[in-house]
């Protein structure tokens, strides 16, 4: 018998969903117009003596129908969670704002201390948001943790109208010692714009308190993500943030990457098809390199991002451990483009974690004639200033013998050794003559924190490499080996993105800034395989140099024997690792 009783109130339970005092009417359909279609609902509500969850989802409820529900809630001082998403369907705008009030009146005449309102998916626009201010200002919210409005259409209007009513809240509680500490805010598909975001941005600055911050397809461009930004660097326990399908374009992706140098506890980042585009991508890497210890997933989709800068993305990520998912589908990557991430991944026994590449959306096209003509201009405003410099240098070496009348101390008097000469003009003898401390002098006239002058640095040492010389070729080495070291010991310095920085310069990577490749020579090539034996050079960049090379590149073709020699290096190396 006792047993039978226990099946019967086993089913009766699983009719209403009830679990840890809630009653459920989730999913059945329902069309409630009127206080007597409520009638079962109302009477359960009454006889359930601590309720403290209601669902109401996938039902359609009237005015008069809400109004009954209302006056059941009304005794239920222990109610915390609203989940009345997608309860409006085929309602008319106008019936939605006083069912909400009606509802909201009721809790906050029971005393009740709320923790979860979920209004998603009831397209109510801004005066949906009216229907639940008087609530949100309320002391029935100074307990609010979880706020979830998805796909509302509240608009400009609406999300002003929240985020004031957010901040009273936020006011009146700090005031009687209880601050709203809300954890979870969720408004996707709103048409907030920048005017809404910035305004949400100000009450999410003021609480401090966000754990989850979900506003995808917003049409929030880079002045509302900077807001944004604003916001995200004071909520320093955020886990989840996700802005997918807003235009951040450079200026927001840098101000985002910026504020996210602030969070430690941030898991899951989704700037998927928000157009960060190179600079931001490669901002965003340099934060995720330099912090984010427990991220799980990185989603930088779609975003006309470039080889150089995915390059610099997958460098970031090399030690992340809890690192699940790296989505950089829909890019501007090309065939190899793909290619050398996946090595690189692979080479840093990531390959797993990569998502598909499959939609890719090719190499983006530049104009090479007009490339052509430019490059043309700055070589022969580079010739002209290399023959005035020399012409300088000439008059500066000659005697003053104007009128006859020699200087006691000559123009031609030797000058002692420059660094910034021999950087400007490099030459074997230049570097000879800096002396015994060259290697000194030279890591100290170069800023290793920024990796494109470090580059520049490497290649202008190494050009004037004799294999022949051996007095030469130690100096080269010596000078090399001590700047290098001292880079990659420097903790801001981004090895990944002096590795990018260089293959550019050689010729093998395409810049977005349209940077002038050397003319290659020899040197360059033997110094770089002397470099990828050292033991401060990183492993991993090593399969990134071997897949660059390997591509049959005319900026390489003049140093045959010496590319093949780095080749062979590179392949020994990664096998030897």
């Amino acid at each position: 018998m006792a047993t039978d009783i226990v099946a019967q109130l086993a089913e009766s339970l699983a009719k209403t969903g009830v679990e840890d005092g809630e009653l459920s009417y989730k999913g059945q359909g329902r069309k409630l117009d009127d206080a007597q279609s409520v009638e079962e609902i109302v009477k359960e509500i009454q006889d359930f003596e601590d309720l403290q969850a209601l669902r109401l989802e996938g039902n359609t409820i009237g005015v008069a129908a809400a109004q009954a529900i209302a006056k059941a809630l009304e005794t239920k001082s222990k109610f915390k969670r609203c989940y009345w998403s997608d309860m409006f369907t085929g309602r008319l705008r106008s019936e939605i704002p006083p069912a909400l009030n009606s509802l909201g009146d009721a809790l906050m005449l029971a005393n009740a201390r709320l923790t979860v309102l979920d209004l998603s998916d009831n397209a109510f626009g801004p005066d949906g948001v009216k229907g639940i201010e008087r609530l949100l200002k309320s002391t029935a919210c100074y307990t609010l943790q979880e706020l979830r409005l998805n796909n509302c259409g509240m608009g400009i209007g609406g999300g002003k109208i929240l985020a004031a009513a957010l901040i009273q809240c936020y006011k009146t509680s700090s005031a009687e010692g209880t601050p709203l500490g809300l954890k979870a805010f969720v408004a996707g598909r709103n048409r907030l714009e920048n005017e809404g975001a910035t305004a949400l941005a100000q009450a999410f600055k003021l609480m401090g308190s966000l754990e989850e911050i979900n506003v995808p397809q917003n049409g929030i461009n880079h002045p509302g993500v900077t807001a944004m930004a604003g916001a995200v660097q004071n909520n320093p326990n955020l886990r989840i943030l996700n802005l997918n399908d807003n235009t951040f374009t450079e200026k927001g992706a840098i101000a985002m990457a910026q504020a996210l140098k602030h969070l430690r506890s941030i898991q899951v980042i989704n700037f998927g098809d928000c157009l960060v585009r190179p600079a931001g991508a490669i901002a965003i890497a340099e934060t995720v390199s330099e912090g984010l210890p427990i991220l799980k997933e990185l989603n930088l989709s779609f975003g006309e991002i470039t080889e150089e800068a995915a390059l610099a993305v997958v460098h970031a990520v090399k030690n992340k451990d809890q690192l699940e998912k790296l989505d950089l589908n829909g890019n501007c990557l090309g065939e190899d483009g793909c290619k050398v991430l996946k090595d690189a991944m692979e080479a840093m026994n990531l390959a797993d974690i990569l998502g598909s590449l499959s939609d890719d959306d090719g190499e983006p096209e530049d104009d090479d004639e007009e490339d052509d003509d430019e490059e043309e201009e700055d070589e022969d405003d580079e010739d002209v200033d290399d023959e005035e410099i020399e012409e300088e240098e000439e008059e500066e070496e000659e005697d003053d013998d104007s009128n006859g009348i020699k200087l006691s101390t000559p123009a031609s008097a030797p000058r002692p050794p420059d660094v910034s000469s021999f950087l400007s003009f490099p030459s074997p003898d230049k570097l000879l003559k800096l002396g015994a401390k060259r290697a000194l002098l030279i890591e100290q006239q170069v800023d290793v924190s920024d990796a494109s002058k470090t580059a520049e640095a490497f290649l202008k040492i190494a050009s004037v490499y004799k294999e022949e010389n051996n007095d030469v070729k130690i100096a080269v080495l010596d000078s090399i080996d001590a700047l290098l070291k001292k880079a990659f010991a420097t903790p801001s310095f981004q090895g990944y993105s002096f590795v990018s920085s260089l293959l550019v310069l050689l010729g093998l990577l395409k810049s977005e800034d349209k940077v002038k490749p050397v003319v290659v020579v020899p040197g360059h090539l033997h110094t770089l395989e002397h470099v990828v034996r050292q033991d401060y050079f990183p492993k991993e960049n090593v399969a990134v140099l071997e897949a660059f090379l390997s591509r049959n590149n005319n900026a390489l073709e003049s140093c045959g024997n010496a590319r093949d020699d780095l080749q062979s290096t590179l392949q020994r190396v990664r096998s030897e690792g």
